[in-house]
């Protein structure tokens, strides 16, 4: 796994093909990449582009490989920024309400990920895009609501507001409204059933949302 978080997208992209270097070097029988969802479909993210091109220099390199694409994580939900929101009794997101997001649970990426180890010779020369669930901020906020037992309503974010804070992230709500994920969700589900995969809603039950009650006392 890279990030571009810490050194930027560049960084990221010489940490890749570092790690690829080395595997190919040591003669690595199995590189699970785990990149991003639709980063193989040119989407023009900054950081999904850098992930795309460590992923060719993964096949440039002739290393025995398997690409996962998780989509966006639910666990974003629990970044300090969200969290200030919450408190304030809102679900924000710079997407219409109504739009539809596909999403992952952090543990299902884990899963799979232990899945395409055991199994080896199935997954091998594959990229798999996974996602747990789809649905819209609208849908969340409502669900949210219901099990922290606090009354949460969405709130549209101005993508210009995001833009602001980092062009990337701005570029990739965009990309969201305009285009998003299209994992096929009801396929990993039959194929996998062993990830165990997560609704928003089992994610959302397993999750201590007292933090929310005690900020507001």
């Amino acid at each position: 796994m890279t990030t571009p978080y810490e050194g930027g997208a560049e960084v990221e992209k010489q940490h890749g093909v570092t790690l690829v270097n080395a595997a190919k070097k040591e003669g690595v029988r199995h590189l699970v990449y785990t990149s991003v969802a639709s980063a193989d479909k040119k989407t023009g993210i900054p950081h999904f582009d850098s992930k795309r091109e460590i992923e060719q220099q993964i096949a440039k390199a002739d290393v025995p490989f398997t690409t996962i694409g998780p989509v966006y994580f639910m666990e974003n939900l629990l970044f300090p920024s969200s969290l200030d929101a919450l408190r304030q009794g809102k679900y924000a997101a710079a997407l219409p309400p109504r739009r539809n997001i596909q999403q992952v649970a952090v543990q299902d990426i884990g899963r799979f990920a232990a899945l395409v180890f055991e199994r080896r010779v199935e997954f091998l020369g594959k990229r798999v895009d996974i996602a747990s669930d789809e649905l819209s901020g609208s849908e969340m906020a409502k669900i949210l609501s219901r099990i922290s037992g606090q009354i949460l309503e969405y709130t549209q974010l101005p993508l210009s507001a995001v833009r602001a804070q980092s062009e990337d992230m701005a570029t990739m709500y965009a990309w969201f409204d305009r285009v998003g994920y299209d994992a096929p969700i009801g396929k990993l589900r039959r194929e996998y059933p062993e990830v165990g995969w997560h609704t928003f809603e089992d994610w959302a039950t397993q999750q201590d949302w007292s933090v929310l009650a005690e900020s507001r006392k």
